[in-house]
C-alpha cells in the first residue's frame, strides 16, 4: 500500500487515480468546502456564525424551509449513524428521518419543491430538535467546513485552502477531536491580510476513524470566509 501512496496519490496523477475507482472498494475522496459571511469572532466555518455544535448521541433528523414555497421539497443528508457508520439517504421536508444520526456533514437539495429550482427559503436540518447543517436560500447545498471520519476508515488530509473577502486580518485554525469526550486540539494555524492560502501536506496528516475535523477563523473586522479540504478516506 505504501507504494500505491506514493506513486498515485501524493503524486500529481493520484487524484484522478481515487477518483476514477482505479484504487478499488477501499479508497475514496472527499472534498469538503465550507464559507461563513461573518468571521468577524471566532467560528467555524460552515452556514451558522458560531463554533459548531456536535451531538452526543445519535437522534431523529429532521428538515424543514423557512418558506412554504419549498413545501414537498427533498433533501438529500449525508452523516453518519449510531454506530458511525457512513449514511446516506433522502428527507421530504416536514418529515422525519428514517434512521437516527449523531453526524450530518453534507446535505443537498436533490428534488426543488413543483416549479422551483432550488431552496426558495433556508431550509434547517436537525438532529432531535438541535441544529446540525443548514442550506441558506438559493444555494442547493450546505457550505461546511466539517467532516468526521466514519467507523473503519482512516482520512489522510491532501490540502487546506483559505480565503477571505475583503483586505482584513484573519487568523485560521485546523481543529480535530479524535474521540467525542476528549478536547480539540490545533493541527494548523494560519494568517493572512486578504490574500488567500493554498496549504499542501507532501506528507499527509493522518486522522483515524470518528476523529472530527472542522476549520475555524476569526477576522479583525466583519467579513466573509471561506475554507476546503481535501481527504482520501482508506478502508482500515
Amino acid at each position: 500500500m505504501s507504494t500505491q501512496w506514493n506513486n498515485e496519490v501524493v503524486n500529481s496523477g493520484g487524484g484522478l487515480w481515487v477518483a476514477s475507482g482505479k484504487a478499488g472498494d477501499g479508497w475514496a475522496h472527499i472534498h469538503k468546502f465550507g464559507y461563513s459571511d461573518n468571521i468577524s469572532s471566532l467560528s467555524t466555518i460552515w452556514d451558522g456564525s458560531n463554533i459548531y455544535t456536535y451531538s452526543s448521541s445519535a437522534g431523529a433528523v429532521t428538515a424543514t424551509s423557512s418558506s412554504s414555497d419549498d413545501d414537498g421539497a427533498v433533501v438529500e443528508i449525508q452523516g453518519l449513524d449510531a454506530s458511525y457508520h457512513l449514511t446516506t439517504y433522502d428527507l421530504t421536508l416536514g418529515s422525519t428521518g428514517a434512521t437516527n444520526l449523531i453526524r450530518i456533514f453534507r446535505v443537498r437539495l436533490k428534488t426543488p419543491a413543483t416549479g422551483e429550482t432550488t431552496n426558495i427559503g433556508a431550509i434547517s436540518i436537525n438532529i432531535d430538535g438541535a441544529l446540525r447543517a443548514k442550506i441558506l436560500a438559493g444555494n442547493g447545498q450546505t457550505l461546511m467546513s466539517v467532516y468526521t471520519v466514519p467507523a473503519g476508515k482512516t482520512a489522510y488530509l491532501l490540502n487546506l485552502t483559505m480565503s477571505v473577502d475583503k483586505n482584513v486580518d484573519v487568523i485560521y485554525k485546523l481543529m480535530t477531536r479524535e474521540i467525542f469526550d476528549g478536547g480539540f486540539n490545533i493541527k494548523g494555524q494560519f494568517g493572512t491580510f486578504g490574500t488567500p492560502i493554498d496549504h499542501n501536506y507532501p506528507i499527509p496528516l493522518k486522522f483515524t476513524e470518528k476523529t472530527d475535523i472542522e476549520v475555524r477563523a476569526n477576522a479583525g473586522n466583519t467579513s466573509g470566509g471561506g475554507a476546503t479540504f481535501d481527504l482520501i478516506l482508506i478502508d482500515n
